[in-house]
């Protein structure tokens, strides 16, 4: 492929066993060759590759169930351009109340894909040629340990002839050189109906070629009201007194959305804590003592933006030093805010070649 088509598109695809797009952004056109109407209401697992259908329906299904967030997968998709076949692919997923919201890119080796597999709570490799794309941690046996499987998976077809089947059959298929195809042609295609409803979280997808970065797409009214929040900066929703600090994490986030050529892409994720005004506020009127320029902070206020946005690996869990929203007595040091509610959310911010992408919940 072109390396100018090495970008990154958002994609939204519900809980059915075919998991159907509701939702893509431009991008999906240059990366795979399809208009977002060519794909909204069909099932994405059309566009996998025949061989890793099975594994990728069975990943889709376990992803839901465990209420997974901000994780990886590399798998091939079909290209609209026969000639182009099948492309290797990273698909980010994150399971947000009753949709899976992620990203498509195509996958490069290199730096850029090791910070964006070490950024990732879990890596899973579909297509057998792309393990140089794992990323082990240290005192892990596989690139990060499994998830437990809930006892509410449907039970695999059975196999009639498993009974009679002989040792030297078993001995043959221990001997196979190719155990990955092995595995593969062993993984059953599983059915299930559409799956309940998981974690309350809602997510943001943000204009990021804006300074304001205006909401283009919020998912459900959890914390913030679809149609206050349309068309109005995200900072309206960020308390003043960590606005600062999130347009720092932003910008670091930009910064890392960025491919080869300079040209907006995926970059990894990010991770941490603010408070959320619930109604928004007007954050165009900066106050006058607030620094007019996020370079000149000082040195303590920078370890906060960059502690604020890494991860803990081996916890899987993100890790956060900022002290934003911490109250007392229930209220916010910071002062309650006259437009609405303020709550503390944790949030996982991700960039992509149309936008910004904003996960947030209830701190717990």
């Amino acid at each position: 492929m072109d390396s100018s088509n090495r970008v990154s598109f958002i994609g939204i695809v519900d809980f059915t066993e075919n998991a159907r797009w509701v939702f893509a952004t431009a991008s999906c056109y240059d990366l795979l060759g399809y208009e977002p109407h060519e794909l909204i209401g069909t099932p994405s697992l059309d566009l996998v590759h025949p061989d890793e259908f099975p594994q990728v329906k069975k990943m889709h299904y376990d992803t839901i169930r465990q209420d997974k967030a901000a994780v990886l997968a590399y798998l091939r998709m079909k290209h609209k351009d026969p000639y182009k076949g099948y492309i290797l692919c990273a698909i980010s997923r994150t399971v947000v109340h009753n949709i899976l919201v992620g990203s498509v890119s195509f996958a490069t080796p290199g730096p850029k894909a090791m910070h964006n597999a070490s950024t990732a709570q879990e890596v899973t490799i579909i297509t057998p040629t792309a393990t140089n794309f794992q990323f082990r941690r240290w005192n892990d046996p596989s690139p990060m340990p499994p998830s437990p499987i809930p006892d509410t998976a449907p039970p695999p077809p059975e196999d009639s002839d498993s009974e009679s089947e002989s040792e030297s059959d078993d001995t043959e298929r221990e001997s196979t050189p190719d155990r990955s195809v092995s595995r593969r042609k062993e993984t059953p295609v599983i059915h299930f109906d559409p799956l309940p409803k998981q974690s309350m979280r809602v997510a943001l997808i943000l204009d990021r070629f804006s300074m304001s970065c205006p909401v283009i797409y919020i998912s459900n009214d959890s914390l913030i009201a679809t149609t206050s929040a349309m068309g109005r900066s995200f900072f309206d929703f960020v308390s003043k007194k960590d606005e600062e600090l999130v347009r720092s994490w932003i910008d670091v986030i930009k910064s890392w959305g960025v491919n080869e050529r300079g040209q907006p892409s995926d970059g990894g994720f990010g991770f941490g804590k603010f408070t959320c005004c619930t109604e928004g506020r007007d954050s165009s009127l900066r106050s006058n003592d607030a620094p007019t320029s996020r370079h000149r902070q000082g040195p303590r206020e920078r370890d906060r933006v960059h502690l604020g946005i890494t991860s803990s690996p081996l916890s899987g869990r993100p890790s956060s030093n900022s002290n934003s929203g911490r109250s007392r007595g229930g209220r916010n040091r910071g002062g309650s805010d006259p437009n609405g509610e303020e709550i503390v959310v944790d949030a996982i911010f991700s960039a992509h070649s149309d936008g910004l992408m904003v996960i947030l919940r209830r701190a717990t």
